[in-house]
């Protein structure tokens, strides 16, 4: 007889106890986000790892964690989730490590600001909808591998130095053996070894992903020169793809290291090569079946996936600062580019914001890819932003307009000026959610005060920090005025 999810998981929870209780474990390791997207974490001895504590949880400072409590209401709890245990790939130390959520201690109750509560309360207010039971997400998160990174900005100097061995900046190099075999400009897609130097690392990193739960499809070099690449992770329900994600950039960061090196997950890190986005599956489902596939619709769509694409469109301006949301993202997001900038929709056009991909006709795989997003974004609250346009789309039944399926740059100018664009600056995505929040506020998901925390943490710590700061460039174009 075949085992169900709920057995498996509590096998593995049992699994992680037993360990702890014969000394294999040596550590447990509690694991969370912040507001901003960073996972943090706070760890015990083994042996102090009790059935109290993982029903009582584990107190902590949120007035030290970004975008939490205020001073004078810092305590609080973290409560393990005991069907994410898994013994962790990364440490030296044997580790068994937990997803938690945020309770305050006082009341006992979920704590507003923790993103993974907002995920799980964005798929409840889903099923009450009884539009669908269960949100799938398939997120293809880009990133970038260096051999180092310096940077630093101040009163009187400001700067960042990249280096990779890969980079094709440095076929000319001298002083030590130079062997070539570099993936040139924007033609670092799919080469074999020796151009792919990446390979056995990505190869590392897939393995100890394995062993954190994560189930990977694919790995492989990306588009740009200087080690880019792309892991990509089975589809999984919205929260749990989000603990993924948040798993898989630290698995990678600490391989990574392992190897002597350095990853980034920001968008544009490179000037005149890609960037690196974070194109995102979805489809709804009820009973086992996908809400998101006829036979005899557009790309073989439904009704209610093209009025779910007719809200993610509607509410882009908005949902890009939550997808989107540094001021890095934008050097991306450029219109001219083959960026998916354009606010239109299309079974194969990937400068248009939405794709539906047409690699398979089965039923089951039938979905949408959005395509703004990048990996510098929370994805527990980009995930939820994502499933709360679709469905006020899918609830006012928006009608998405006529595909674009022909190549938007080759188009009259005056035919071109007609299709809307993203907004070209966090200043703006953050300005667009202050006008348009109301269907993020839809049964409770969102609250005002959690968006107005998310806006003013980002104009004031980072869209005003780099107002402030004169550009490197600049110096080049008005030094001599």
């Amino acid at each position: 007889m075949r085992e169900s999810k709920k057995e498996r998981d509590r096998t593995k929870l049992s699994e992680v106890l037993d360990l702890c209780a014969s000394g294999k474990v040596k550590i447990v390791d509690f694991k969370f986000t912040d507001l901003p997207g960073t996972l943090q974490h706070i760890s015990i001895p083994a042996q102090r790892l009790s059935a109290d504590m993982l029903t009582g949880g584990i107190g902590f400072d949120g007035s030290s964690i970004r975008g939490f409590a205020e001073i004078q209401e810092s305590d609080m709890l973290l409560m393990p989730d005991q069907n994410t245990a898994f013994v962790d790939p990364v440490c030296k130390v044997p580790t068994a490590s937990f997803i938690c959520d945020v309770h305050d201690p006082v009341t006992r109750e979920r704590y507003w600001r923790d993103p993974r509560y907002i995920a799980q309360k964005a798929e409840a207010y889903m099923r009450s909808m009884k539009i669908a039971d269960v949100a799938y997400f398939g997120p293809e998160a880009e990133f970038f591998v260096f051999d180092s990174v310096r940077f630093d900005q101040n009163q009187h100097s400001g700067y960042y130095y990249l280096e990779s061995e890969e980079g094709a900046w440095n076929s000319g190099r001298d002083g030590e053996p130079n062997l070539g075999y570099r993936p040139r400009y924007k033609e670092g897609y799919f080469p074999a070894p020796p151009t792919d130097t990446l390979m056995d690392f990505r190869s590392t990193a897939i393995m100890k992903m394995a062993d954190a739960g994560i189930e990977v499809e694919v790995h492989h070099h990306e588009v740009a020169t200087g080690g880019q690449g792309e892991i990509g992770i089975k589809y999984q329900p919205m929260t749990k793809i989000a603990d993924h994600l948040m798993l898989y950039k630290y698995v990678l960061k600490n391989v990574a290291k392992e190897y002597n090196k350095t990853v980034t997950f920001m968008p544009k890190p490179i000037f005149q090569d890609n960037g690196s986005g974070m194109h995102v599956h979805i489809s709804l489902a009820k009973d086992g079946v996908n809400l998101f596939y006829n036979q005899e619709g557009y790309a073989q769509l439904s009704l209610m996936a093209m009025n779910f694409i007719g809200g993610l469109l509607a509410h882009s301006p908005a949902l890009l600062a939550f997808t989107s949301p540094t001021t890095n993202s934008y050097r991306r997001l450029v219109p001219g580019y083959e960026a998916p900038v354009n606010l239109v929709y299309s079974q194969r056009n990937r400068s248009a914001a939405i794709r539906i991909p047409i690699y398979s006709h089965s039923p089951k795989s039938k979905r949408i890819e959005y395509r703004p997003p990048d990996p510098s974004c929370n994805p527990y609250l980009a995930f939820v932003a994502i499933l709360m346009a679709g469905l006020d789309g899918v609830a006012k039944r928006t009608d998405p307009g006529e595909p674009m399926d022909v190549d938007i740059f080759e188009l009259p100018p005056e035919q071109a000026a007609k299709i809307k664009t993203v907004p070209g600056s966090l200043e703006k995505v953050l300005d667009e959610l202050e006008a348009d929040q109301e269907f993020l506020l839809k049964g409770g998901v969102f609250t005002k005060d959690l968006i107005e925390t998310w806006v003013d943490y980002k104009r004031r710590r980072e869209n005003d920090q780099i107002r402030l700061r004169p550009h490197p460039y600049e110096f080049y174009l008005y030094f001599d005025v």
